[in-house]
């Protein structure tokens, strides 16, 4: 925390933005949070200022490259960071906190939907309840379609009470996270690991802050149905072991269904009521059984994958140099013949 002259602490809040679609929404985000560079008091007394803005570039299909680079011209607190090639959000999120160097780290999206006015009650929520993570909990709908929304608030559910044991069920990207643990997760996060998954790992203490989710500057989310399914399967396989239990679970009611089936069948036998000896029971039986161990070993085979790519060092994500700036960004000494 920076000292004013007059003794009091300012908290240095780093903000972190992956950008993949920012083109268009980065400008009016940035211009937003101008207003918090400045130290001023929260609503307990806090002084808050946002230190820096970290850009981090996720190699999406628009102009988001050359609008990183005009902020950074104009404004001093901006800072970009480029990676490699297309990481994927969480991956860039992390890449964002291991880049800061505030007290707090704040991550949000670039689509305008979440209000930099919230930074200061993140802190002052964070402080009160001596809470290292503070989530958003938002007190309308998010802007998208019903059935989106409603999908996801099952999906969170799932997560809380069926694979992470207790963890937060309304986990947001609108988020804030002391900076020394932030930074940390990012360092010791492997491929594959889910952020929020990181982040509960070692967060002290878990909090929520009420706020109000505004439209996405009139552009559609970049989330498919298919990557929406492809996240929520990386959400449960980076939560733990807990998925193996589950299949574990599977095999043993599978066998006491087929154990049930079986004396079933027998008393039926005894009592008369099986003239023909035929063979749906027995398909029954064994479509039951081969499902669940296809099903165990596509569950197991899933947490062998993200163990190959932890073991074979395939990285989070590559911080590099603008690209612009390099080889890649140079023009030819000579007009081309």
């Amino acid at each position: 925390m920076a000292q004013e002259a007059d003794g009091r602490y300012v908290h240095e809040v780093s903000v972190a933005i992956p950008v993949y679609q920012g083109a268009d929404s980065l400008p009016g985000v940035v211009a937003e949070l101008v207003a918090y560079t400045d130290p001023s008091p929260s609503a307990d007394g806090h002084l808050v200022r946002v230190s820096e803005v970290l850009l981090v570039f996720d190699n999406g299909p628009d102009g988001s490259a050359a609008t990183i680079r005009e902020l950074a011209a104009k404004f001093d607190f901006v800072r970009p960071v480029w990676l490699s090639r297309n990481f994927g959000q969480h991956a860039a999120t992390l890449a964002g906190m291991a880049s800061s160097g505030g007290d707090w780290i704040v991550t949000m999206d670039e689509d305008g939907q979440h209000d930099p006015a919230d930074i200061s009650r993140f802190v002052d929520t964070a402080m009160r309840e001596q809470a290292s993570l503070v989530y958003a909990e938002p007190v309308n709908p998010a802007p998208h379609g019903a059935l989106r929304n409603t999908a996801s608030r099952t999906a969170k559910w799932l997560f809380s009470r069926m694979l992470a044991g207790g963890a937060p069920a309304r986990f947001q990207s609108f988020r804030l996270v002391l900076g020394e643990v932030g930074r940390s997760v990012a360092a010791y996060s492997g491929a594959g690991v889910y952020l929020d998954v990181a982040i509960g790992w070692v967060s002290h203490r878990t909090a929520s802050c009420p706020v109000t989710l505004r439209a996405e500057a009139g552009r559609r989310s970049g989330y498919s149905w298919r990557r929406l399914v492809s996240h929520f399967w990386r959400f449960a396989l980076s939560s733990g072991t807990r998925g193996l239990r589950l299949v574990s679970i599977l095999g043993v009611a599978v066998a006491v269904l087929g154990g049930l089936l079986a004396i079933a069948l027998v008393v039926a036998r005894l009592n008369g009521d099986v003239v023909i000896q035929g063979w749906t029971s027995v398909m029954v039986a064994v479509m039951l059984g081969t499902g669940a161990v296809l099903f165990a070993l596509g569950v197991i085979a899933e947490y062998i994958g993200v163990a190959v790519n932890m073991a074979m060092g395939k990285p989070l994500f590559l911080v590099v140099s603008d690209p612009a700036d390099g080889p890649l960004g140079a023009a030819p000494a000579q007009p081309p013949t």
